[in-house]
């Protein structure tokens, strides 16, 4: 699949069929992860890979209340929890760089999009899930304490194809030098 198809035709996936993802399969979204670039390749991601029913239950136990992912959660053969460990992006010498303070999430953020874009390529759907008891979580997987959860990811075979949800058009937010001056309407923006 060429990378912008991949782009942009993967969707959110919250139902899976029972067809278990083989081993080789998960390799790959690791290797996905393991190539993702971050803040001075720091690569401040751990990944804990679920497969077994009762590690899942207490996991989909700790999403918010009414979160549509829940019942995927438990039909998804593998879920990944993209962790980060904090004071690594972002930092030199044990001091923040900039005034964003620790990057640990825009680097998990990329480790997982591009987890996403590789099972989408293997035929795969996923589905990201941020709203969780984040505590919870990480005593559920016994991380140390300057390593917390970012995202849960399911991943399985789709039961049924994603619709596309409607996207802004470039006009919309796209600026040319400036915030207000927009490249493909020199009219400015609303707000502005």
């Amino acid at each position: 699949m060429e990378a912008f198809e991949c782009i942009a035709t993967r969707r959110s996936i919250r139902r899976f069929t029972e067809q278990p993802v083989p081993e080789e399969a998960v390799k790959k979204l690791l290797e996905a992860v393991r190539w993702a670039p971050s803040w001075a390749n720091t690569q401040c991601w751990e990944i804990v890979v679920l497969k077994e029913k009762e590690s899942k239950e207490k996991l989909a136990g700790m999403l918010s209340k009414n979160n549509p992912a829940g019942k995927g959660l438990m039909q998804a053969p593998v879920i990944f929890v993209v962790c980060c460990k904090k004071g690594v992006s972002g930092f030199k010498n044990g001091a923040a760089v900039t005034d964003r303070g620790d990057w640990y999430m825009f680097d998990a953020g990329i480790a997982c999009q591009n987890l996403c874009l590789a099972a989408h390529a293997l035929g795969l759907g996923t589905v990201h899930v941020g709203s969780f008891a984040h505590e919870a979580v990480d005593e559920l997987l016994g991380l140390p304490g300057d390593v917390k959860s970012v995202e849960i990811i399911p991943v399985g075979y789709p039961a049924k194809e994603g619709k596309a949800p409607p996207r802004k058009e470039l006009g919309e937010f796209c600026h040319l030098e400036k915030f207000g001056t927009n490249i493909y309407n020199p009219a400015p923006v609303k707000g502005s």
